[in-house]
């Protein structure tokens, strides 16, 4: 059901009728999140930021073994488990929290401005086109390609430390060698593939969340309150947001899989990049045949890496264990943030 919903709501604009097929998707269609008029709130802001630091901070460790088993699949090729076991075996069960430091901060920052800046956009689209699900999905595509500007040095420094850890014994230690290495604009150069990864994630995330509670509180309102959704029972209101959160991880781990995998293979090559000389003599021909290929140096470069190694499929290396992270991450997040919002004094996700 939930399938048909969103497809129904994504071609609203070039069938209306197809509302009629089931009577919770009238409202919905005819203006999914009118009440929600969002604008420049500081509150959007606080509530995203404080919400994506927590989620993201508390999930570190599936982000290590999500990491692990796509920068290393030949050695990390099989379950969720075996990877851990593994990881806390040969690096030490503190090894799990690697790149903390720069997960809190970049995904605090980058989740203020997503959220707030998603916020602010979707009153700036409003009737661009004739469907206001797509008029979200303009203004998530804005609040992506900010925040990623913010998280490109973060994520960098969190996959260096994660799939290399003798990069440095330190986040600070960390950021100091990727500026000694690359400059101050280095980890600028993988913004495409940031992109790649946060604007498909961000639509999936921002737009499914809204669309989605408001379908679970038209559905319960008309079940339970004679469809006024004001008239709620507590409880059915405090399920609506762990509901659309629970649907929205799927939508948002399949959409952005192929970006995150693009955006690892890119920042993992990068730590390859030094290429001893092979021997002189009749060895050097096989020597240069044994080299390992160069790393990839754009998005490009990155997907046909993967391609070209692990086949289409390869795109999809370590789904289980980042689906179980994103999970965690989206379940936890949208709830806080939904809670938080309603604490500031800003309506529930989808209530009006």
């Amino acid at each position: 059901m939930t399938t048909r919903v969103w497809c129904a709501l994504l071609a609203a604009s070039a069938a209306p009728s197809a509302a009629a097929l089931y009577p919770p998707l009238a409202p919905l269609v005819a203006g999914v999140g009118a009440g929600s008029s969002g604008g420049t709130d500081w509150r959007y802001f606080a509530a995203g930021g404080v919400s994506a630091a927590l989620s993201h901070g508390y999930t570190t460790p599936l982000d290590v073994i999500k990491t692990r088993m796509q920068t290393n699949p030949r050695d990390y090729n099989g379950s969720v488990p075996l990877a851990f076991r593994r990881i806390v075996k040969e690096e030490g069960p503190l090894f799990l929290l690697q790149g903390l430091a720069p997960t809190c901060v970049g995904y605090g920052v980058e989740g203020a401005l997503k959220f707030g800046f998603y916020e602010l956009c979707k009153p700036l689209f409003k009737g661009v086109t004739p469907s206001p699900v797509a008029d979200f999905l303009l203004a998530s595509v804005i609040a992506g390609a900010i925040a990623s500007v913010v998280l490109c040095p973060a994520e960098e420094l969190r996959i260096r430390q994660v799939a290399d850890p003798a990069y440095a014994a330190s986040t600070l230690g960390a950021l100091a060698r990727l500026l000694r290495e690359g400059g101050p604009l280095a980890s600028f150069g993988g913004l495409p593939a940031m992109l790649c990864k946060q604007v498909p994630y961000t639509m999936g995330k921002q737009v499914s969340f809204d669309v989605l509670c408001s379908f679970f509180y038209t559905t319960l309102a008309l079940a339970l309150a004679g469809g006024d959704a004001d008239r709620l029972d507590p409880r059915a209101r405090a399920l609506v947001p762990f509901l659309g959160a629970s649907c929205t991880s799927l939508v948002a781990c399949l959409l952005s899989h192929p970006g995150d995998m693009v955006l690892t293979e890119y920042f993992k090559g990068s730590k390859r990049a030094a290429v001893v000389a092979p021997p002189k003599g009749r060895r050097r021909s096989s020597a240069i045949a044994a080299l390992p290929p160069p790393p990839p140096s754009s998005t490009l470069g990155a997907l046909r890496a993967i391609v070209a190694r692990d086949g289409a499929l390869g795109l999809f290396a370590g789904l289980q264990a980042r689906f179980l992270h994103v999970a965690a991450i989206i379940i936890v997040q949208l709830v806080v943030y939904d809670a938080l919002k309603q604490v500031l004094g800003l309506p529930s996700t989808g209530s009006h």
